[in-house]
């Protein structure tokens, strides 16, 4: 049986993934001849990643999915404390790099490596842990939760709404955010060049 909150977890993590490498694309490039639209669109897509996978996605994996998991299949309960300590980090971390990212535009090129290696290392964590939650949580999901406990995450999941998925037009709130980033930023997320 199909779950709507498993699309929709899978959808978010894919098009997390795609806006990590999209912005490690950038990184790499650096600012070239176009530093206001380089740091203007890496400013615009690690704000998204706090507002999106950090207030609306991992919450609600720590809050609901995590403990119905642990409770259903404990065998998972070591990955799901990584995966917890992971949400803890990236909270915070992605706060750090726009901190790190500031202090590059403005301090200049003696900041860009600091910036880079915790960049780089922030990636890598993301990456591993959706990895993680999807060759070990998730399967264990779809197979020990019950119908009560899917049709509670699939209630609360369905709010997320990221347009990033492809699937929903940006709230007016968030629309120049979007295209902001989408105008800007190289692919897969972005039309521009970077």
């Amino acid at each position: 049986m199909k779950h709507r909150s498993l699309e929709i977890i899978r959808d978010e993590h894919s098009s997390l993934a795609a806006m990590l490498q999209s912005m490690r694309m950038l990184v790499s490039r650096g600012p070239r001849d176009n530093p206001k639209n380089f740091f203007d669109v890496l400013r615009a897509m690690l704000f998204y990643i706090d507002e999106f996978p950090e207030r609306l996605h991992h919450p609600k994996e720590t809050e609901l999915l995590f403990p119905r998991v642990v409770k259903a299949a404990p065998d998972v309960g070591v990955a799901v404390a990584r995966l917890d300590r992971d949400h803890e980090y990236t909270e915070k971390a992605v706060r750090d790099i726009q901190h790190l990212l500031l202090g590059w535009e403005l301090l200049g090129e003696s900041r860009r490596q600091t910036f880079t290696d915790a960049f780089d290392r922030y990636v890598d964590l993301y990456l591993a842990h959706m990895q993680l939650e999807e060759k070990e949580v998730l399967p264990a999901a779809e197979k020990h939760l019950t119908e009560e406990d899917w049709q509670a995450m699939d209630a609360a999941f369905e709010k997320n709404c990221d347009p990033l998925t492809g699937k929903f037009k940006p709230e007016p709130l968030y629309d120049k955010l979007f295209t902001r980033i989408v105008q800007n930023a190289p692919a897969p997320i972005g039309l521009g060049q970077g």
